[in-house]
């Protein structure tokens, strides 16, 4: 089984722009957001992706990724009830790859630091710019950012 481990930060301060190696927008949206599993439809810069996602078990999480057409995407992306809009910016350092997802539309002003890991107890670098690990808060899963945008908090 295909397994994601991943952290997720917010991010302290801009310093991580002037790392930037490159950047793609992506929509996303889900056609399934139950607990135990997620289905999303992704267009990523000129390629397109069906991921299913299970529940997460601390930081890790069974997924499975396949290419789809575009066309097939964009037509799955109207059957979901919100898309995120977001620019996924990627920053390596000391072999590590960082995801940093910019959201706009109602989840504007929300920036975070994704990082995969090859394990739970993997080490990685935690450069200043790095903020606090919200890995374990739901609020942040992009599947809840489609139901409740960062806009909605309170």
């Amino acid at each position: 089984m295909a397994v994601e481990i991943e952290r997720k930060f917010l991010i302290a301060n801009d310093a991580w722009r002037e790392q930037i190696s490159r950047s793609t927008r992506i929509a996303q949206g889900y056609l399934c957001t139950d607990i135990e599993r997620t289905v999303r439809v992704r267009t990523k810069g000129e390629a397109a992706f069906l991921t299913i996602k299970g529940k997460n078990a601390g930081i890790s999480r069974a997924e499975f990724e396949y290419e789809i057409p575009v066309a097939d995407a964009l037509d799955m992306l109207k059957l979901c009830p919100n898309v995120l809009d977001k620019t996924r910016h990627l920053v390596d350092i000391d072999g590590h790859t960082f995801e940093i997802d910019e959201f706009h539309g109602a989840n504007a002003g929300l920036i975070v630091a994704e990082l995969e890991l090859a394990s739970e107890e993997a080490t990685y670098p935690q450069p200043a710019w790095l903020g606090l690990e919200v890995s374990g808060d739901a609020r942040y899963y992009n599947s809840a950012l489609s139901l409740m945008p960062f806009s909605a908090w309170k």
